[in-house]
């Protein structure tokens, strides 16, 4: 099976080499530039140094992606929630109507509060699609190192295709129906991350983020549930599973944001210094708003917001958390 990953970053980067250990896989990115580069010196040098690109097919022309995969192929789309929508909407008239497209960006798109597989009812209407979800670091993925996902669709013969396609080597891949559970803690898990990266930027110690990680978990799962979510998603691998690696892992960008807020840096330079995408920041205003609109508590959720965009001190906004009244755990 041939496999085409549009997204020249590092995530894309890393699954693509994974993929390219069983079977024929190109690897896509905008930037001709960038594509120049990764031919020359045989790593994604900008987002993934030093991990060899090995056989991995390259190019910066989206036609020959889609025609390198054809009818029996998949297509994984690795760019951020932002790009989704006009990367759909390019691939809808190039693309064989039977070829599975699936997304790993995590988010929801701030515009219009849609989650991605609604994005795609709008423009791949009635087409198999789905997303890849879970914990994996892209520096890990690239080394080899184990690491498992979750591939939500209700189209069964698309997940075939994506099972085959990672399910091997170091991956072990899990499938699931649910994808507004999948979809909905990829997007909220960045935004708790966030918060934990500021409480360990304060020094608060693990009994702190502990306490952030399963409270976040709680809003996470309260607001899937009013979506319509599956409770079993958020204690599996896109649920729990991402949020712990990402409020704990150092190569988490979120936690990195909040860290440096902690320190004392603004946004804008604590964005700077990763030198990627860190969605959660978009992420938080479109997931308050999704609480807003179906009556939600959110409240680590209003932190982050409150620290990120109407420039409340991040000490300031733990201590309204802390002092917030004792209340039903499971409330």
């Amino acid at each position: 099976m041939r496999v085409a990953v549009l997204g020249g970053g590092a995530w894309g980067t890393a699954v693509a080499k994974h993929v390219a250990r069983r079977h024929p896989c190109l690897l896509w990115a905008r930037d001709s530039a960038l594509v120049a580069d990764l031919r020359s010196q045989g790593e994604n040098a900008r987002y993934l140094p030093g991990y060899p690109l090995g056989g991995l097919k390259l190019t910066a022309d989206l036609t020959e992606a889609v025609n390198f995969v054809g009818a029996n192929g998949l297509i994984l789309l690795a760019s951020p929630m932002s790009a989704l929508r006009p990367m759909l909407s390019q691939l809808a008239p190039l693309r064989a109507p039977e070829t599975p497209v699936y997304w790993l960006c995590k988010g929801v798109e701030r515009e219009t509060g849609l989650l991605a597989h609604q994005v795609a009812a709008q423009v791949l209407v009635d087409q198999p699609v789905g997303v890849l979800s879970g914990p994996s670091f892209a520096q890990e993925v690239a080394q080899g190192l184990p690491f498992a996902l979750v591939a939500a669709s209700t189209d069964r013969r698309g997940q075939a295709r994506v099972v085959a396609a990672l399910h091997h080597g170091a991956c072990r891949l899990y499938t699931s129906e649910d994808v507004v559970g999948v979809e909905l803690a990829g997007a909220v898990k960045n935004v708790i991350a966030i918060a934990a990266g500021s409480s360990d930027g304060l020094a608060l110690g693990l009994n702190a983020r502990a306490a952030l990680i399963t409270r976040g978990l709680a809003e996470m799962t309260r607001l899937g549930l009013a979506l319509g979510a599956s409770a079993e998603t958020f204690v599996g691998l896109a649920g729990i599973g991402d949020l712990m690696l990402t409020c704990t892992g150092d190569l988490s960008r979120n936690r990195r944001v909040g860290f440096a807020l902690a320190q004392g840096h603004s946004l804008e330079d604590a964005v700077a210094a990763l030198g990627h995408v860190a969605e959660g920041v978009k992420t938080t205003v479109a997931v308050r708003e999704l609480a807003r609109i179906h009556a939600i508590d959110m409240p680590i959720v209003e932190a982050v917001y409150a620290v990120l965009f109407e420039k409340i001190s991040v000490r300031a906004v733990v201590e309204a958390l802390l002092a917030r009244e004792s209340r039903p755990e499971t409330r």
